[in-house]
């Protein structure tokens, strides 16, 4: 999906949101088996239930790697089963020396067609290059995020600057606003301000919204722009709305209260 199409979408459903299928089988609700077969029913249910308000669904490839073959080919279903017009993303966070890279890059990018790949900047350039060789994709670079332990390194200080400042300023000479995203988490929403100084038009990917605490009129008054801007996910605040047989309505109705909040900013 292009940028031009990705705003498209954004305009057409009024709509930032992107849908984290992250899914866990130990919280699947009661009449879905927890089984590789009931983790694929309930995630074709819940892209059926939000497709009308989301523009993203993000799936986070840990949910799915841990059961080996079975997990990776329930993967590919669930990827197959999100409409077109909705940008696809693997949350997979790769990043190694340049081979390595272009395999990942090939797996994800040619063999499973995602849109989209986040990936982890620290081995440099040279580790994120053969991701920026595939036309017609995204790559999703960690920023800042929201765990506890971003502390640990994002917000030290390298030549005067936090590093994670640093890290989106190089990393942003890398790519153009036609295939890279960053990574920046909502519950670090008083910095979203600043990073935006950085990378005025750069589409961001925010997760924390929802279970994690962050919120989208936070998110949204220090980080929209004109084109929207922002991909803002959430995960399981819809996918376990509701632990009965009324799951997908309830992962609907959540979908829809988020998408009408975000809407306010793309008048």
């Amino acid at each position: 999906m292009t940028r031009l199409e990705l705003i498209a979408q954004i305009q057409i459903k009024k709509s930032m949101l992107c849908v984290g299928l992250d899914t866990d089988m130990d919280k699947l609700p009661k009449g879905i088996e927890r089984t590789i077969d009931g983790m694929l029913k309930f995630n074709r249910a819940i892209i059926n239930a939000t497709k009308r308000y989301t523009v993203c669904y993000k799936i986070n490839t840990a949910f799915y790697e841990q059961y080996g073959a079975k997990g990776w080919q329930c993967m590919e279903a669930t990827l197959n089963s999100i409409p077109p017009d909705c940008l696809t993303i693997a949350d997979a966070k790769r990043g190694d020396i340049g081979n390595t890279s272009s395999m990942y890059a090939r797996a994800f990018f040619e063999n499973m067609n995602f849109d989209a790949i986040t990936v982890a900047p620290y081995m440099g350039e040279d580790s994120l290059k053969p991701f920026f060789e595939f036309n017609g994709k995204w790559v999703i670079c960690l920023g800042l995020t929201s765990n506890a332990g971003s502390k640990d390194f994002q917000i030290l200080k390298v030549n005067g600057k936090h590093l994670y400042e640093q890290v989106i300023e190089t990393v942003s000479k890398w790519g153009t606003l036609d295939n890279l995203m960053f990574v920046t988490g909502a519950t670090k929403a008083s910095d979203l301000k600043s990073l935006r100084s950085i990378i005025p038009n750069h589409f961001l990917l925010v997760p924390g919204v929802g279970a994690q605490g962050g919120s989208v009129a936070d998110v949204c008054s220090n980080a929209v722009t004109s084109e929207g801007g922002l991909l803002i996910n959430a995960s399981r605040s819809i996918l376990y709305a509701s632990n009965g047989e009324d799951y997908a309505d309830k992962a609907a109705e959540e979908a829809k209260l988020l998408q009408e909040e975000m809407s306010k900013y793309l008048q």
